[in-house]
């Protein structure tokens, strides 16, 4: 069987595993066998948690909103059946950020959410 020479293509695929494993620590950023296993890891982290991410953030909007309903005396649930019933479409982000930055356009959409669960 001949002789494979494969200087260019080994080094070139060793660089670009090496520039990405470049701010890991010590052997993980220098050796490439070590390097190797620590960005294929960190490329599972990272699909991994692009998903994750989104539940953390929706988790994070029916908490600050349930917060907000609460101080209205209206629990997250009844919120949001009246909200449903009211006909008032809108996404649990953009109510967690209302409920954060204009509290008195919370309470007025808090107090129909009240009025529509209570009838």
């Amino acid at each position: 069987m001949p002789r494979v020479k494969r200087g260019n293509v080994l080094r070139k695929r060793h660089k670009k595993v090496l520039k990405y494993a470049k701010s890991f620590k010590s052997a993980r950023s220098r050796l490439f066998i070590v390097a190797n296993q620590a960005v294929m890891k960190a490329l599972k982290y990272q699909y991994r948690d692009r998903r994750n991410k989104k539940r953390n953030f929706r988790r994070l909007w029916i908490t600050r909103i349930n917060a907000a309903a609460r101080m209205h005396g209206i629990n997250y649930s009844n919120f949001i059946k009246g909200l449903a019933d009211a006909n008032i479409i809108v996404n649990r982000k953009m109510l967690a950020d209302i409920a954060v930055k204009d509290p008195i356009a919370f309470k007025m959409i808090a107090d129909l959410a009240k009025t529509k669960v209570s009838a």
